[in-house]
């Protein structure tokens, strides 16, 4: 936990600063405490821990602007630090733009750092003996020794799915055998403190579970396939991992046999693990540093209706009880829930202190901090959304490719599955998908509400109608 001292002594840099010449500053400590235990093909490959302490500062010299940071952390050595940064600060051109946020705009109420209920004291309880259990334990090759490596299995013997329906799975079968298991338990406590000489102050803590997957088998042919999943919570109590071997397991044996497809339109279903793919070149064009260096497809969109009637996208950083919720940004400015898109209408860009004062304009917060897709139409699951659009190419995940952040155009290399009658028929690789991503929007048929609360990011299975497919 964050000791009394170090807030002292985050507090004391600000008095350096000031002392060394500053106008004004802010300092940001950040301490973050992890333990680490992987496995390899079901026993203890590496156990490790580690300690990141470190202070930043943003230092205001003569209407210059300075950033730094260092992770020494006693007073001799930081006021020694703070010195040559301001004498550094002084030889930078200046910048009338920088400046610390209204006070009015930044957060009074992350007093104890737990306001959200994501900082489990069941953390400090948790043995090394129990992390290794944890390891251990979610190991497919030691969960009942269903899977052995060098024996071959019938595709069909993989049953357990996780969070996936037994009704996507092929009814052909092929053998496979295990090659490798990859796994990694990981728990971690995270502060955050961030103080300035106009007086604000805001403290964040969390922590977090974590358990990842990775499998990699052989077919019959000598091909190899890999598979991933992982789960992660805030808190102990709903920590899950037990079939996350599992779905990594099915995620690898469901590539078998991968056929090419015919290039050409069709509907397209992105399952809600890599969906921000096509969230995120949104988020990124409503930036005002994109918007102010010419790199942006949504400049001037602001009270536009550019995506399609009912649909919203919102950010919910202060929802209690969730993974990567914050009550401030990196400036200390309070975050709230609010729409950023609202029934298709652009409501809001991402607008800091400087760009504010750069563009002339309404500052806002420096960036989405936990982006939600509500519900768009009837269907939920990645399931219904299938049979809703009835075929199509469902995207499973995104191979490299890029988007143009002044056009939104994009070009994306997938791999999926090919479906039809809401079912998967059979895997789909080496494709890609190009478009615009507004007018992708413009034909989104469905988003689910199956959004992995986990994830920063909460986009659910989303469905785009006439998207350009090339094998």
């Amino acid at each position: 936990m964050l000791e009394k001292e170090e807030l002292k002594l985050t507090r004391e840099c600000l008095k350096m600063a000031l002392e060394a010449g500053a106008s004004k500053a802010r300092a940001s400590l950040s301490k973050n405490e992890m333990s680490i235990v992987a496995t390899l093909d079901g026993e203890v490959d590496k156990v490790s821990g580690c300690l990141d302490r470190s202070i930043s500062l943003n230092l205001y010299v003569d209407g210059r602007y300075g950033t730094f940071s260092t992770n020494k952390l006693d007073r001799e050595s930081l006021r020694a630090f703070i010195s040559k940064a301001v004498d550094t600060t002084r030889m930078l051109a200046e910048d009338a733009a920088r400046d610390l946020p209204d006070p009015a705009r930044t957060a009074k109420d992350a007093v104890s750092g737990d306001e959200l209920g994501i900082c489990d004291p069941a953390w400090n309880s948790v043995t090394p003996e129990q992390r290794i259990a944890f390891a251990l334990d979610n190991s497919v090759q030691r969960r009942q020794g269903r899977v052995a490596p060098a024996k071959f299995f019938e595709r069909a013997s993989c049953v357990a799915v996780a969070s996936r329906d037994n009704n996507s799975l092929p009814t052909c079968a092929k053998k496979w055998k295990l090659i490798s298991e990859e796994g990694e338990y990981s728990d971690s406590l995270y502060y955050n403190y961030v103080v300035d000489t106009q007086g604000t102050e805001a403290l964040h803590s969390e922590t977090s579970f974590e358990f990842f997957t990775e499998l990699t088998i052989e077919d019959s042919r000598g091909h190899k396939y890999s598979g991933g999943w992982w789960e992660a919570s805030p808190t102990l109590a709903g920590f899950h991992p037990e079939k996350v071997a599992d779905a990594a397991l099915e995620e690898a044996v469901l590539q078998i046999g991968p056929r090419r497809c015919r290039s050409g339109k069709y509907r397209a279903v992105i399952d809600s693990e890599v969906s921000q793919k096509v969230l995120n070149p949104i988020l990124s064009a409503l930036n005002a540093f994109n918007i102010q260096q010419k790199n942006s497809f949504l400049t001037d969109s602001l009270g536009k209706q550019l995506f399609p009637a009912g649909l919203d996208i919102m950010d919910i950083p202060r929802t209690p009880g969730e993974a990567c919720g914050k009550m401030f940004d990196s400036e200390g400015v309070a975050t709230s829930n609010h729409y950023i898109v609202k029934d298709g209408v652009v409501q809001e860009y991402f607008v800091n202190t400087y760009m504010s004062n750069k563009l002339g304009i309404t500052p806002t917060i420096e960036d989405a901090t936990r982006p939600f897709i509500p519900r768009f139409g009837s269907a939920r699951s990645r399931e219904e959304i299938m049979k809703l659009c009835g075929s199509g190419i469902l995207i499973t995940d995104f191979c490299g490719g890029n988007s143009n952040p002044a056009t939104g155009d994009f070009s994306y290399a997938i791999q999926g599955y090919r479906f039809k009658d809401g079912k998967i028929v059979h895997p789909v690789r080496e494709m890609l998908i190009t478009g615009n991503i507004v007018t992708l929007w413009s034909n989104l048929l469905a988003a689910g509400d199956d959004a992995r609360r986990c994830r920063a990011k909460l986009t659910p299975t989303l469905a785009f109608d006439n998207v350009d497919f090339s094998g």
